[in-house]
């Protein structure tokens, strides 16, 4: 017995099912300038709050653990790691939002555009009934996006978008830069604690003790939370990219039709070819190379 994804699969293999004639021809697209943001007032919020988090974590790391502190080399270098690592995390958080991760063109499945694709006598093209677009392989619709998306992970609130074959790159850098920054802040908040206790906590905050108190613990267990969550996210990233298949791949068990590349290789394809520091770098957007996005078995 064959299951629901292939008997939607056999259904999108007869040429009568793509019905280009309902489909109205595709919007102008706008200049390449335009900037991509999703309009869901849920992933808004979810943006806005981690941004918000992320300036809570600054506030008491710089107000309550680094400034009243005695040494100040100890100030300075942690001030400078932990704000270089929040900057560059809500860089990548920017970069993942508002960076198309892979979408098709909208309404592109009109007559005169399957007719210029020349498709050979058999050859299999899927139609999107949703956005009325010509699917290639790997790609997914997502409700949120209202668009078709280009090896589409998930649908993530966080970023307000869909993690793709555009910006994956950016949500990976951004999980890793928050699991550092959470570390980071639970390091320096446990020395704090121990300070504390040893010397008389009105001299180690510029805050009431109970004031700081609720700073510390605060902080803790957002940094805890996030570290959690990001760590595990990142780590599943990770895998997902050494083995080339993406989260939806995996949920619905679809079957590989792509050809089987190394790991390393897999990480150039996201992250850029050749290896390089710009790995690291939110600002440096990925160039594949000689690293082929899509190979597939023939």
């Amino acid at each position: 017995m064959k299951s629901p994804a292939h008997r939607s699969r056999d259904i999108e293999r007869q040429a009568g099912y793509l019905k280009p004639e309902h489909c109205a021809p595709p919007p102008p697209r706008s200049g390449s300038g335009t900037m991509w943001f999703i309009r869901d007032s849920c992933g808004i919020v979810c943006g806005i709050i981690t941004w918000l988090l992320v300036f809570y974590a600054e506030f008491v790391v710089v107000f309550v653990l680094l400034l009243p502190a005695k040494n100040v080399a100890y100030s300075f270098f942690n001030g400078l790691l932990f704000n270089g690592l929040a900057f560059l995390a809500l860089a990548s958080h920017a970069r993942a939002m508002c960076t198309d991760p892979g979408a098709v063109p909208k309404g592109n499945a009109t007559k005169e555009f399957i007719e210029s694709l020349q498709l050979k006598p058999g050859q299999v093209v899927y139609k999107c009934p949703k956005c009325c677009s010509i699917k290639p392989d790997r790609a997914h619709h997502c409700s949120v996006c209202k668009r078709c998306i280009k090896k589409m992970d998930h649908h993530c609130p966080w970023v307000n978008n869909c993690v793709g074959e555009n910006n994956q790159k950016y949500f990976v850098l951004f999980t890793m830069y928050i699991a550092l920054i959470s570390l980071h802040a639970l390091i320096m908040a446990a020395f704090h604690f121990v300070f504390c206790f040893e010397e008389d906590w009105s001299k180690c905050s510029n805050f009431s003790p109970p004031a700081t108190v609720i700073f510390l613990i605060l902080l803790c267990f957002e940094g805890l939370l996030f570290l959690i969550f990001t760590a595990v996210m990142f780590g599943t990233q990770v895998h997902s990219i050494c083995s080339d298949e993406t989260g939806i791949e995996q949920l619905k068990k679809e079957e590989r039709r792509w050809a089987k590349r190394s790991k390393w290789m897999n990480m150039k394809v996201v992250f850029g070819h050749p290896f390089s520091i710009a790995w690291l770098s939110p600002f440096a957007t990925p160039d594949h190379g000689k690293a082929d996005v899509y190979q597939y078995i023939v």
